[in-house]
């Protein structure tokens, strides 16, 4: 028996400057998500949660789902290929929001390395920039934002561990 486990992340090693990746799998958008991200969030801006007001107030004539979530989502399909074994996110240099999205587009995601830099302080990390682009199911740019994110390196990570040990 051979036992896989998923790799979750990258390390400072790992991260190759104008590398791609793909993020799998992408999501639709409902319109319970948005309502849902809305009151959690507190943002009752009827332009997300008011079908009638949206359909005749607006240049839109629908409900548009709020950038924070569209953000929030491309954001996270980003962490097992970029964040999974980081430090610290430092910081989100840029970020645009493109095109609207509405309820029922469905969104990939996909990040580019920009650069790394070994931390001179503290060797075991460094500081990976990336861009991720978030796009609809018309190929349509609907999110781009640019971060630094703080990784250790691969000697230094601690080995992932669970609560339990696992049958033989």
């Amino acid at each position: 028996m051979t036992v896989h486990e998923r790799p979750f992340g990258r390390y400072f090693e790992d991260f190759e400057v104008d590398d791609i990746y793909k993020h799998w799998p992408g999501k639709t958008i409902t319109e319970a998500d948005d309502h849902l991200f809305c009151m959690i969030t507190m943002n009752h801006h009827p332009l997300h949660t008011d079908a009638w007001f949206a359909e005749t107030q607006t240049q839109f004539g629908k409900n548009v789902v709020v950038g924070n979530l569209v953000y929030s989502l491309v954001l996270g399909m980003s962490v097992p290929d970029v964040s999974g074994v980081a430090i610290a996110n430092l910081e989100v240099e840029e970020l645009k929001h493109s095109k609207p999205t509405f309820h029922g587009d469905t969104i990939y995601a996909e990040t580019k390395v920009l650069g790394k830099q070994q931390s001179v302080s503290k060797p075991d990390r460094g500081i990976v920039t990336v861009e991720t682009r978030g796009f609809n199911q018309r190929g349509e740019e609907v999110c781009y934002f640019r971060r630094k994110v703080m990784v250790p390196t691969r000697d230094a990570a601690k080995p992932r561990q669970r609560p339990y040990t696992s049958p033989e």
